[in-house]
């Protein structure tokens, strides 16, 4: 997780909300990352281009996230651009595969992401920061271009 972290961290104009035990977001997402581009420092109005989600949520077990040292690195892609393993069990680690909620929406999820998937997940992090950004100059208010977002 730190290199994902360290690399996005280091594009321009991130913005990333990390909520922590007693912050004001709520304790559903306190140990998760959220990504935004906000090159003017303020959380847009939409939602992220991608997350990290270190738990299983209410609506979101497939993943097995709770026991320690899993979680899942969530992507907005554009659809058909990167193959999804859609026969795999959605727990699989180092896989890319359709976000178990989200996949609809263009979403993948790539749990535990390691030797094989890492140098993929880095590229198309870049990329859905770029798109991100791109919807932004172009005149969208949030630059998510109806992204919903995934836990």
């Amino acid at each position: 997780m730190a290199e994902i972290l360290a690399a996005v961290r280091a594009f321009d104009g991130v913005l990333e909300l990390a909520p922590t035990a007693g912050s004001e977001y709520p304790e559903i997402a306190w140990g998760d990352h959220f990504f935004y581009n906000a090159p003017n420092g303020r959380v847009p109005r939409g939602q992220p281009y991608a997350t990290i989600v270190t738990k299983d949520y209410p609506d979101d077990t497939a993943s097995d996230l709770d026991p320690p040292g899993r979680w899942r690195l969530n992507i907005h892609v554009v659809k058909g651009t990167v193959e999804v393993d859609h026969d795999a069990d959605p727990a699989t680690a180092d896989t890319v595969l359709p976000h178990p909620l989200y996949a609809r929406q263009g979403w993948i999820a790539i749990v535990n992401p390691g030797e094989r998937t890492t140098s993929l997940a880095l590229e198309l992090l870049r990329q859905a920061h770029y798109r991100s950004q791109r919807a932004i100059d172009s005149g969208s208010s949030d630059g998510t271009s109806g992204v919903t977002r995934p836990p």
